[in-house]
Order: structure tokens, then C-alpha cells, then sequence
């Protein structure tokens, strides 16, 4: 389980771009560089707890860490991703989109992407 309850208890120097809603931060524990989360300003627990107004300032807050990312790397793709509920691995009850830029040959077969998050089930 994570150390902390919710990303407001992280220090603001840590912030690199906001929106409305969202406020964006590089990811503590990177899977590749860039890797980039997007938190809600008030405490949601997942997406599902968004307003219909943070839903629709999500899509810009997207935006703005793709433009971030590729002001300083060159990814050939991204993984968009949110994990809801201990079950889905979240570890922090607080929202957070990753957005997880890929690079060419960073695995050896990247084919179904977040469909592989169950082992063994992604293959089609």
C-alpha cells in the first residue's frame, strides 16, 4: 500500500502544469520517462467520482501532459490509463490518470496494450 492518503499531500513544487480541475505531476515511480499523472484538485476517489465538469476539463488536462511530455521526449505512442478500486490496483484513493508514453522496442511486443493488465487474458 502506498505511503501516502492523497496527492494533496504532496509539496506543490512537485506540480508541472494544471487545468480547472486537474493539477499534473511526473509520476514518482516512472515506467518510462515522461510518465506523467494528472490529480484531481479535490479529493475523488476514481473517475467515477468526477463531476460531469472535471470529466469534461480531464480531456484538457490530457492535452497539456502530452504537450509537456513532448517538449521534453520524443514517445512514438502513450498508454491512457486509470485504475479504480483496490481490484483494479489502485493503491491511492485519490484520481490519477497516467498517461505512460511509449517509445519503440521498449518491450518486445507491445500488440494489445491495456488489455494485458490480467495476465495471460490480452492475447487475442
Amino acid at each position: 500500500m502506498s505511503s501516502i492518503k492523497n496527492f494533496l499531500e504532496l509539496p506543490t513544487d512537485k506540480q508541472i502544469g494544471e487545468t480547472q480541475h486537474f493539477f499534473l505531476i511526473r509520476d514518482g515511480f516512472p515506467v518510462s520517462p515522461g510518465h506523467t499523472l494528472i490529480i484531481s484538485k479535490e479529493l475523488r476517489v476514481d473517475y467515477f467520482e468526477l463531476t460531469p465538469s472535471e470529466k469534461a476539463d480531464l480531456d484538457n488536462a490530457i492535452g497539456l501532459a502530452r504537450s509537456l511530455v513532448e517538449s521534453e521526449f520524443t514517445p512514438d505512442g502513450y498508454n491512457i490509463g486509470m485504475n479504480c478500486g483496490e481490484s483494479a490496483g489502485q493503491t491511492v484513493f485519490h484520481f490519477h490518470c497516467h498517461l505512460i508514453p511509449r517509445y519503440s522496442g521498449d518491450m518486445e511486443n507491445p500488440r494489445g496494450g491495456v488489455r494485458h493488465v490480467i495476465p495471460g487474458k490480452g492475447s487475442y
